[in-house]
């Protein structure tokens, strides 16, 4: 099963969806890390999550969704870009017990809130903030759609630690060719079916048939999906900057250089005293990338 996303609409109403399927993509944010199983499945979910929301704002530009709470998990977060590009990490509190590996959403994360951040190449960040205040991470993205009066939305998600799978489905705003005025309640109802190895073994035309055989469904060519990280020298250089001049100098004076590395790939940064000290005169050249 390859990595990707598929669009699909249903014929003569005004509901569309999207099917995406993760394998590769998800092993290698996994691969990077060492988390309990039950946080590896919720970082798969929230991969299959970033990825159909992606696609459906159709956003030129890089869409993150961070869950920050108070439990035993204090973060997840997940990113992706019109590329298909997709990278994700997960952060345990510090001294907090190892989970069970049946450990629900919320006892995982406790207390806390949803923020999805859509940072387009041009024009203006924008930011939606839902508590967390339902069952599941797909239950939770369900009501921002409705906090933040977008449109109707729905999203089914699942992962197992070796695949991640999700669907989502939509009511567009235009009546105009809709002759179907229960689509949206019925594709709902139907997809309510669906199991979670369903959404992990079954390809999207397989996984459309079983769901919509009574339906007209209209299916679009695939996109595909990878792994990536949009992490570079001057983005590190930048994170470094933000810490001040004096922080900076006692670094340095402690170790005589300063070594950091991305949280999501792992890509190791190397900075001398020389260049820290461009840095802070604004001369922001970059020297070699250590991997």
């Amino acid at each position: 099963m390859s990595d990707q996303i598929q669009r699909f609409l249903f014929d003569n109403t005004n509901v569309r969806g999207e099917l995406v399927t993760l394998e590769r993509a998800y092993a290698e944010v996994l691969d990077r890390h060492d988390y309990p199983p039950v946080v590896n499945r919720l970082l798969g979910e929230l991969l299959a999550a970033v990825a159909l929301l992606t696609d459906t704002v159709k956003l030129d530009g890089t869409l993150s969704i961070e869950v920050r709470g108070s439990g035993a998990l204090s973060l997840l977060m997940a990113e992706s870009n019109p590329g298909g590009e997709l990278r994700a990490i997960a952060r345990l509190a510090e001294d907090a017990p190892m989970p069970a590996d049946d450990a629900g959403f919320l006892e995982l994360l406790g207390e806390g809130r949803i923020m999805i951040t859509l940072d387009p190449r041009e024009g203006h960040r924008y930011q939606g903030i839902v508590a967390l205040d339902h069952d599941t991470l797909a239950g939770c993205l369900a009501a921002y759609f409705v906090q933040s009066e977008q449109l109707p939305t729905r999203l089914w998600l699942a992962a197992d630690g070796v695949r991640a799978g999700g669907l989502l489905l939509q009511r567009m705003p235009d009546e105009s060719q809709n002759q179907d005025h229960d689509a949206w309640d019925r594709t709902v109802v139907l997809a309510e079916t669906v199991k979670e190895e369903e959404l992990l073994a079954l390809g999207p035309e397989a996984l459309l048939h079983r769901l919509y055989h009574e339906e007209t469904v209209r299916i679009f060519d695939p996109k595909a999906l990878r792994f990536g990280c949009t992490c570079s020298r001057e983005r590190i250089a930048g994170s470094l900057v933000t810490l001040g001049e004096v922080e900076l100098r006692q670094v340095l004076a402690e170790h005589g250089s300063i070594d950091t590395q991305c949280h999501f790939c792992h890509t190791c940064y190397h900075f001398t005293e020389a260049d820290v000290e461009a840095l802070l005169a604004g001369d922001d050249t970059p020297p070699p990338v250590l991997h």
